[in-house]
């Protein structure tokens, strides 16, 4: 078992970057966020050789690059199918893919929200802090305007991870198995 758990490791550690890379895509083009170049042209050639063809069959409805958002459940579903080997029945393969891309989609918020806070405590200006803070304000926006700032201390990313963090609890016990 203990190639199996390597194989394993390897092909969730790619997927996992591939799939956020994906969500990082779908989140920028959905809230409209330019990103800056070296972003750009990362996501872009790490994510264009499913993304394109993706787009001939799901085209881009109403804003959003719904094909980069299936290109990355598509990844979640062949890193979850390594289970089949184990003799996992499809069914179960299934919910743990859902279940691992809605993760995905939460520890990405999270991964986000925290890279602000850093920018925030040692360098407010870096050039990627815009970038940062702008895909993170549809998050914070809403948590702005019920928690107001303690003493100029903008509590809303603190709120926002405790939420977040409350969700993946959630769904926890909503995929009990």
């Amino acid at each position: 078992m203990l190639v199996f758990d390597i194989v394993r490791l390897i092909v969730d550690t790619v997927a996992g970057l591939l799939g956020g890379v994906l969500l990082l895509r779908f989140w920028m083009q959905a809230i409209r966020v330019r990103p800056p170049a070296s972003v750009a042209q990362f996501t872009f050639q790490l994510t264009d050789w499913l993304v394109r063809p993706l787009r001939r069959i799901v085209p881009g409805v109403g804003g959003y690059d719904w094909a980069s958002l299936i290109g990355a459940f598509l990844i979640v579903i062949l890193a979850t199918a390594i289970l089949l080997i184990a003799g996992a029945s499809p069914e179960l393969v299934a919910l743990l893919a859902l279940r691992r891309f809605l993760q995905w989609i939460i520890y990405g918020f999270m991964f986000l929200l925290v890279i602000e806070a850093v920018f925030s405590w040692i360098n407010p200006h870096a050039p990627m802090a815009p970038f940062v803070r702008a895909l993170n304000e549809p998050l914070l926006r809403p948590i702005r305007r019920v928690v107001p700032l303690v003493g100029n201390l903008d509590l809303s990313l603190l709120v926002a991870l405790i939420l977040l963090q409350i969700a993946n609890l959630v769904l926890d016990k909503l995929f009990l198995f």
